[in-house]
């Protein structure tokens, strides 16, 4: 059995389908879904369960022995999130939870971390997993910091030869964009914001940028597509061994201009993009450049390539964006 949790959400829907996929069964989606659309995420799969996340311990208990890997995608993820109580017992307090389970049960656990551990990027972006690397790091919301402080909570306990799962793996997600983002609003990817103008041969707007260094849209990220993350994650389950701290982008920063172009260009259309000022409330933390060192993953033995901007990009409106049915 392998217990995905957020398993409605963007990453974990994409989980969940590539597990049915690979016909590694049963699967068990915890999320709440309530009365938005994010339950479509999930419509096409076969799940043993839906479990709210206040009963997954409960579910756990009683399905201990059928456990094969906790696979922790569920959070918080709004990095505009000020409730920072709500945060601190979704993303922190929760993971700890799971993870001690994992530990005491000796079931595999996979957890999200994030890139917004690396606060404004001053000290890079080495997945080192070291107590000294990591007490270095300041992230510069809330939704970042709880991540981070799990992190630190697992270096710690490692260094004191804490008991640990039989596979243990934080991944740093980057930029991640895809199919069954929909339901994120304001927080989905800038790919599925531009689409609707790109669509209809409308321009969209890119922040101008306020530092001497970056042109109007020059401002830098690694954006990684859903594909590459899930494949990532299937290969940490068919190789137990590996545990540690992970990035997970591309490794190859590109412009926002360069991704906001190639959604018109997978249209067939010329790009359209005008330049706004970044709003004065963001301004100030505002980060220009972000890319994964993937050093450590590929140490470790997975060798695929990652998929370019322009392949994730068109692969993502043509085959999802542009069709009725934009659902994996």
């Amino acid at each position: 059995m392998y217990v995905v949790t957020g398993g409605a959400g963007f990453i974990g829907s994409n989980i969940l389908a590539a597990l049915e996929q690979r016909h590694k069964r049963p699967l068990v989606a915890v999320d709440r879904l309530r009365d938005g659309t994010k339950w479509r995420n999930i419509s096409k799969r076969e799940l043993t369960d839906i479990v709210i996340p206040e009963h997954v311990f409960d579910f756990l208990e009683r399905h201990r022995s059928k456990v094969e890997a906790v696979i922790h995608m569920g959070a918080v993820s709004a990095t505009t999130e000020k409730d920072a109580d709500k945060i601190v017992t979704n993303n922190f307090n929760l993971t700890i939870a799971l993870y001690k389970w994992c530990a005491v049960h000796g079931v595999r656990f996979i957890y999200a971390s994030s890139a917004a551990t690396y606060g404004d990027g001053s000290h890079g972006f080495d997945d080192s997993a070291s107590i000294e690397h990591l007490s270095l790091l300041q992230p510069l919301n809330a939704y970042g910091w709880s991540k981070h402080l799990f992190d630190r909570r697992l270096a710690r306990q490692l260094s004191e030869g804490r008991q640990t799962p039989p596979q243990f793996v934080g991944l740093k997600f980057f930029n991640v964009y895809g199919p069954n983002e929909y339901h994120k609003g304001g927080q989905s990817s800038v790919v599925s914001q531009v689409y609707p103008y790109a669509r209809e041969n409308a321009h969209f707007n890119l922040f101008k940028s306020h530092h001497p260094d970056y042109s109007d849209g020059g401002q830098l990220r690694d954006f990684v597509y859903i594909d590459d993350c899930v494949d990532v994650i299937m290969w940490l389950l068919e190789n137990p061994q590996v545990s540690g701290l992970f990035n997970l982008g591309t490794g190859k920063a590109r412009t926002f201009r360069d991704l906001a172009s190639a959604v018109y260009k997978a249209l067939g259309k010329e790009p359209q993009i005008r330049f706004v000022d970044t709003p004065m409330a963001i301004r100030d933390k505002y980060q220009y450049f972000t890319e994964a060192r993937m050093d450590r993953l590929r140490q470790a033995g997975y060798t695929k390539p990652f998929i370019s901007l322009e392949d994730g990009v068109t692969r993502y409106v043509q085959k999802f964006l542009s069709n009725s049915d934009p659902y994996r």
